[in-house]
Formats: C-alpha cells, structure tokens, sequence
C-alpha cells in the first residue's frame, strides 16, 4: 500500500472489505494505475457529484466473500441519478424509483416465473451468492460514461481474472458490450457464460427480452449440485 495513503484508505472505507477480496484488491494498491485513480476520485468527489457515495463504491466486496459467490452479473456503470447507485450493479437504494433498466430486468423475471419483483434494493441476491459487479464502479451525476478509461476496467478485469481461476465453476451472465467484452478473460470449458444485449431501453428488445436466464442459471446451479437463486 506504498502509493495509497492512510487517509485514501479509510476515505473509501476500504479497511471494510471481506477478506479474500480484501487480499486481492489491496494487492492492487501498489499499482501505479489504481493509486492515481483513487487519488483523481478523492478530488473529484470534492468539486462534483459523483455515485455512488465514496463509502459504497466497493459494497459489493463487502457483501459477498469470493468463496461464497456463485453468479457473476456484471453490467457497465453505476446508476447516474441522484440517490440511485449504491455500489452494486443493477441495484438501487430502497426508496428510489427503479431505473428503466431495473424496470426492464424485472419484466423479464415476470415472464419467466410468472411472479412481480418491486424492491429494486438487490441485496437478497448478492445475500445468495450473486456479484452485483459493473464494469465501471463509478460516475458522474447525469453523465453515463464519464469514467470510462480511468482505470476500472483494468481493476475489473483483475477481479473476473481471479474469480475465473476458481476450480468450483461459477455463472457469468454478461449484458450488454461492456460487459461481454469481459467474456474474453473467463475460461469458458470451466464456466458457464450467459451473453445478450443490455436491458436499457434502447437495447432490451434486441435480446435480454426473453433471455430467460434467470432460469437458465437457476437449472445450472441445480446441476451442478448448488442451490437455486431465488430472484423474487
């Protein structure tokens, strides 16, 4: 943790992560590219609003231990909106009106069980064993993209890079460019690889409609002699 000072440490609450992630990530501190990013969001949190709240942008490493998950979600970055994004992906704080893309994912979860999902908080998942993990863990308010290329994706990398050298096979569901691109680094005669297009408006009719992946992964786990996610 040379590059990374005490104070970065516990402005992003990083002290907090579980402990097989908290050995991956902290040997990241040392790399110049994440001791540069953290040091440019400490500024920026300052000058501009940005999500999710610094505390939160390492939740989901917080939540679930590597050893424990069995889904790998991924998507590309945080909700924009004020009060939305609360460090894992696809999920929003209770309380908040669900994004078109929750909206969407959810309708999806209707036509394959039959049942509504409302509470957009997606914390019985990641309690489950799913990553709620974005390509991207940070955003400016109002600005989708705004910190591509700041060094997340080379963080997010080395993440599904360790997950994919677990021998006990995991799910990745991959929605929309950013996150299939990740596809490339996960060894597919060992893991299950579920791909479509992203569930935003502008892309969900051009194949997450009607996906059914919820229970594709749900009949995986099921063979492979793990518990089913119960979605709803």
């Amino acid at each position: 943790m040379d590059n990374l000072n005490k104070s970065i440490i516990e402005s992003f609450a990083l002290y907090d992560l579980k402990p097989v992630w908290k050995k991956i990530i902290y040997e990241e501190f040392n790399e110049p590219y994440f001791s540069d990013m953290m040091n440019y969001l400490d500024k920026e949190y300052k000058t501009t609003t940005i999500f999710p709240p610094k505390e939160n942008i390492f939740e989901i490493f917080k939540r679930v231990d590597m050893d424990d998950v069995k889904v790998v979600l991924i998507g590309q970055d945080p909700y924009h909106g004020d009060n939305q994004a609360n460090g894992m992906c696809f999920s929003v704080n209770s309380k908040v009106k669900n994004p078109p893309s929750l909206v969407n994912i959810f309708k999806e979860l209707e036509n394959e069980f039959g049942k509504v999902r409302i509470l957009g908080d997606l914390t019985d998942w990641v309690d489950q064993g799913v990553l709620l993990l974005n390509s991207i863990l940070t955003v400016e308010k109002s600005r989708p993209g705004s910190h591509k290329n700041i060094g997340w994706e080379k963080f997010t990398n080395k993440i599904i890079y360790s997950l994919n050298l677990r021998e006990n096979p995991l799910v990745f569901v991959l929605w929309g460019k950013y996150a299939i691109e990740k596809a490339s680094i996960v060894d597919k005669n060992k893991h299950y690889v579920l791909t479509s297009s992203h569930p935003s408006p502008f892309s969900c009719h051009k194949g997450f409609l009607g996906n059914n992946h919820f229970k594709m992964v749900n009949e995986y786990l099921m063979k492979k002699g793990k518990s089913e996610i119960v979605w709803i």
